[in-house]
């Protein structure tokens, strides 16, 4: 199965209808119906499957099948074809993700087999590397069917570990409209430079603030949330000064802290300290904001039944927790609970020669087969 799903170049920037296709014909064959949902080209699918009652409820697995680029790295062999060596499987998406991909499909006749009370969902996604786009057009499909699984499994690579809680991430754009003058008549403008540069600052002392006042959440590496600026930009000419500027702002958050309240406390910072003076000659210069990532942090109690069950299949003591996200982050928001599980680590993801254990895709399918058990039958 690993081996057929590698075969499709599914890197973000082609069409992964050759794949739907495959695992529908895959379904076909075990009369498992299914639904797509499409990006707005068509070129692109999602694909929802439910093995026993067509309800809501139940079981999920999800797995995003586009994949990162292969091109500029250096391969030993054809990144679509899998080769085994020495215990390992290497091709491209082997661990991100289609090695949970393949686990899911694998164990597809023997969940079909069995006599489920509570319906188990396939969940494939697109554009997962590129903006989680898939799973949002995943959630407007579940508002139309109805289907909405109770929890998830997201199969990222945790090395089998159930991970149960994850950060979020929140990223803003800030643009910075100054005015322009000759360098030599700087007191007539407004220094796009400048201004961002007093911003910036202010972030970073916030962000050492955050690293020392907290708050913290203990499984986290680090304990904290993460701020950070990047991305700068400005405009640049000879003997002018700069009137525009730009940075991201980045937050990696706990779910302790709400990133738009964070932002909120920048833009008030702002609008009291920084702007009034940019405006005193030019009532046009100032800040301007654009959201451009919001990822919820995801947290799951070890009490919840779908955390109890997975623990106790994977012989786990306690969740992990993760500073990187998934998706998650857009499925829990719309009321589903969320955890992830998956074959591989992240060190082997989006590397030359991706690997994945083949004991790590045996203990998958696995894994797969046995919450299915417990969570549906």
């Amino acid at each position: 199965m690993l081996a057929r799903l590698i075969s499709f170049d599914t890197t973000s920037r082609n069409s992964n209808l050759p794949l739907i296709d495959f695992v529908r014909s895959w379904l076909d064959s075990h009369d498992v119906p299914y639904r797509l949902s499409f990006d707005p080209t068509g070129q692109k699918a999602n694909l929802h499957a439910t093995i026993g009652p067509l309800e809501p409820g139940g079981i999920a697995f999800s797995g995003h099948v586009d994949t990162v680029s292969a091109d500029g790295q250096t391969w030993t062999g054809d990144p679509f074809t899998l080769r085994r060596q020495d215990g390992r499987l290497i091709g491209r998406g082997t661990c991100d993700m289609k090695g949970f991909v393949a686990g899911m499909l694998a164990a597809v006749p023997h969940i079909k087999a069995r006599e489920l009370t509570r319906p188990v969902h396939l969940l494939l996604t697109y554009d997962e590397e590129v903006g989680y786009h898939g799973a949002r057009r995943l959630i407007e499909d579940l508002a139309c069917s109805g289907l909405w699984p109770a929890s998830c499994v997201v199969g990222e690579a945790s090395g089998m570990l159930p991970i149960l809680a994850q950060k979020g991430r929140f990223i803003a754009r800030v643009d910075v409209l100054g005015h322009m003058a000759h360098s030599s008549e700087a007191h007539r403008g407004v220094n796009a430079v400048h201004a961002a540069a007093e911003a910036i600052a202010w972030l970073a002392a916030e962000s050492r603030r955050l690293a020392i006042e907290g708050p913290t959440e203990d499984g986290f590496d680090p304990i904290y949330t993460l701020l950070q600026a990047g991305h700068f930009t400005c405009d640049s000419m000879p003997n002018t000064i700069p009137h525009r500027a730009g940075f991201d702002i980045e937050w990696r958050n706990i779910p302790a802290t709400d990133p738009k309240l964070e932002l909120a406390r920048f833009q008030s910072h702002v609008a009291t300290t920084i702007e009034p003076l940019m405006r005193s000659g030019h009532r046009e210069a100032g800040f301007h904001y654009e959201i451009l990532q919001n990822l919820a942090a995801v947290s799951m109690p070890l009490e919840h039944d779908l955390a109890r069950v997975a623990c106790e299949i994977t012989g786990a003591k306690a969740g992990g927790k993760v500073s990187y996200c998934s998706e998650g982050s857009v499925f829990q928001p719309a009321g589903i609970d969320c955890m992830v599980c998956g074959p591989g680590y992240l060190p082997q993801v989006h590397r030359p020669d991706e690997w994945i254990d083949e004991s790590q895709l045996v203990a998958c399918e696995d894994f797969v087969r046995r919450v299915a058990d417990r969570m549906a039958v």
